[in-house]
Parts: structure tokens; sequence; C-alpha cells
């Protein structure tokens, strides 16, 4: 497995990212329809687990569905690879719960122990994962913390979507790289990592690569 992992945000730069990530119309529109699924998925999950169930949000980000997660119900757990990004994702927590964070690096190995967690949250990180190495790493590790469910977030391949971001890319270079996967080596990958999936929801059906799944640990 690759050692490289990116240089962690510092707190200068959460605060520009914050604030500019979902500013334009597009973006606002993908974290309405990425809040709403998963403020159903969570809620349903939510009857399903002990009360109160524990969540780990990782990688939680600045916190941006910090408040959501605990709406639900769930106490919660933040983890990024960035110091900053997690002591902003504790202040966005802040709701009566006592914020808890932990900096980890995903690629390695997590630092809790087997089944901790009621529910693990993995948004927005394996499109960044270009190898199925890494990828069965992490689904490996989150199926050993958690007691029996995770959401993930994956990049399906989409033809308008990568047609959208070639052209995009030609127009504005970045030095960003999406991994995108085709539904069938997803579902590999999760079953080899001991996983059922349950349930998958795209973003924008037809126009946007990003899916959520539901995964079900296998006993």
């Amino acid at each position: 497995m690759s050692s490289s992992k990116p240089t962690p945000f510092n707190e200068q730069q959460v605060a520009e990212y914050e604030r500019r990530r979902y500013r334009g119309l597009d973006q606002r529109l993908v974290h309405w329809r990425e809040t709403r699924i998963l403020s159903r998925w969570l809620k349903d999950l939510a009857g399903k687990s002990d009360f109160p169930g524990l969540c780990l949000d990782a990688p939680c980000g600045y916190g941006r569905f910090s408040q959501l997660i605990l709406a639900s119900g769930f106490n919660l757990i933040s983890a990024d690879l960035s110091f900053s990004m997690v002591q902003r994702a504790r202040k966005r927590g802040f709701n009566g719960h006592f914020p808890i964070g932990i900096v980890i690096n995903l690629l390695a190995a997590f630092p809790f122990a087997d089944r901790c967690f009621d529910l693990v949250l993995a948004l927005r990180f394996f499109h960044h994962l270009h190898s199925t190495e890494e990828r069965q790493h992490v689904l490996a590790e989150i199926g050993r913390v958690t007691r029996r469910w995770a959401i993930v977030s994956f990049y399906r391949k989409q033809p308008l979507h990568e047609l959208q971001r070639k052209l995009r890319r030609r127009l504005r270079p970045s030095a960003t790289r999406i991994s995108m996967l085709p539904l069938a080596t997803f579902s590999r990958e999760t079953a080899l990592a001991g996983f059922r999936l349950k349930k998958i929801s795209a973003l924008w059906p037809g126009l946007h690569a990003q899916h959520f799944a539901l995964l079900e640990k296998i006993e």
C-alpha cells in the first residue's frame, strides 16, 4: 500500500476551504442532495441501533455533517488526518454532546477496538483512493470497527460526469484525480471486506457519478 498521504490542512486553510467549498450553485445543490440522502438513512439506522448509537465520521472534514449525525440520535466521534479539521468538526458538533475528535490516517490501522461503533461514515473519501489495495484496507478497517453498519460514498463510472470533468480540466486545470469505479468492482470489494450492499443511491441519477452505499456487516 502506498505510504504517501496528503499534507494536512492548517487552521487558515480549513477556514478558507469551509468558506469556499460549497459556495457555488452547483455545489450547494450537491450539499442539499447529500444531506437529504444521509438524513433519511441516519434516521432509519438510529431506530435499528442500541440508543444512543455511536458513530465514527471519518474523514470528518470540517464537520459538515456533524449536526445532522447528532440530530439523528447518534453520539459522534470525528476523525481526520488534519488536526485543524478535527478541531473545526468538534466545534460544529457541539450540541449538548461532548465533542470528541481524533487525528488518524485512514490508510493506516484505525486506532479503535473491534466492533466499537454502531455506524461508520466514510463520505467523499473513496474517490481519492486509486488502488484496490487502498480501498480494501480501508473497507477492512471499517468492517473491523463497526458492529453492523457503514455508509460510504464512491464515484461510479458515469460517462456524462466523466466528460464534464474532462471539459472542466481543460478550462481549469486541477491536480485532483477522481477515481471512478464500475458498480461491479465496488460490490466485489465490499463483499471481500465482509459487507453486504444493502442500499445504493445516486446523487443525481444519470448526471453525477457520486453514489451513497449502505453496507451491512456479514456476521
